[in-house]
């Protein structure tokens, strides 16, 4: 009976994935611009008829509960649209990323931060980079590798095995090192900064067992990984954003290095840490609220709903 249940299970992932690859194969009959923006439209018309939908709208109200619910409806919608972007644009991203370092004309990317890219290439130190599901996330190790800095970065891979091989495949291709997020992983990431190796961290992610911080005004649990790595190895913490701008074209920003909060005694304040990484997220979000993936039940309130 498991073995059956184990079969059923794995033919329902590769049909799945198999329908996404026939989808993202279809996009690359159209140009680059036509096929983003096919999939924006694809994803406001498939989303709000997914189970997820009701948690994006209950997260939009929690997280603003002044604005009024036709502002929230387009912010999902948009929200949905991105999504459906950031699909599309892995399959053009080859032609999307057209940032050089050596030649920094105007293009689809910008990059803000450049100088400090060249610092830290050219005085090699470990550090952690972290960032969150905004945007396209996905195109700053690319920027990072662009510049010669070779980042270990940390990523949960998709549920779908088939989906994450490929997703993998993908990413191996173009960014620096990769850690699939799970039990050891952190100690990969420990091992990285130990030779003197940069890293980096998604930070917005739902993590059960996490230290109680705030998000938007509300409880959330957050990964306690990064406090602990600077505790540890006393390295400096860069944010690190992406933001879509119009016209398919993208903005991506290095921050300058934040303050890690301390106690009295000069130890690292690892929930306070946390906190300050939330914040950082917070304002980002609310710059651009379309921009992340609202869907993701970072407040654990999925059972609630």
């Amino acid at each position: 009976m498991t073995r059956l249940v184990l079969a059923a299970r794995k033919a329902q992932h590769w049909t799945i994935a198999q329908g996404a690859f026939a989808l993202l194969n279809a996009l690359k009959v159209f140009p680059a611009d036509r096929a983003i923006s096919v999939a924006d439209r694809l994803a406001r018309f498939v989303g709000p008829k997914t189970g997820r939908h009701k948690l994006t709208l209950t997260n939009l109200r929690n997280a603003y509960p002044d604005k009024a619910e036709a502002e929230l409806q387009e912010i999902a919608l948009e929200s949905w649209g991105s999504i459906g972007r950031l699909a599309a644009e892995y399959v053009f991203l080859d032609e999307l990323f057209d940032f050089d370092p050596a030649n920094p004309k105007p293009g689809r990317v910008e990059v803000v931060g450049s100088p400090l890219f060249l610092e830290l290439r050219d005085n090699p130190r470990p550090f952690i980079v972290f960032t969150a599901h905004t945007g396209n996330f996905e195109l700053l190790p690319v920027a990072a590798a662009a510049f010669g800095l070779n980042v270990t970065v940390l990523f949960r891979p998709p549920n779908n095995p088939y989906i994450a091989q490929k997703v993998f495949d993908f990413r191996k291709k173009r960014m620096g090192g990769l850690v699939p997020s799970h039990a050891g992983s952190s100690f990969t990431l420990a091992r990285q900064l130990e030779n003197g190796n940069p890293v980096g961290i998604l930070v917005d992610q739902k993590f059960k067992k996490g230290i109680k911080t705030q998000f938007f005004g509300r409880d959330v649990q957050t990964n306690p990984l990064l406090a602990k790595l600077v505790r540890q190895f006393g390295c400096e913490v860069y944010p690190a954003r992406s933001v879509r701008l119009p016209g398919n074209r993208f903005l991506l920003e290095l921050e300058p290095a934040i303050t890690i909060p301390r106690r009295t005694d000069g130890s690292v304040d690892v929930t306070a840490t946390a906190q300050v990484l939330n914040d950082k997220v917070e304002s980002w979000v609310r710059e651009n609220p379309g921009q992340w993936l609202w869907y993701h039940d970072r407040w654990n309130i999925k059972h609630d709903i």
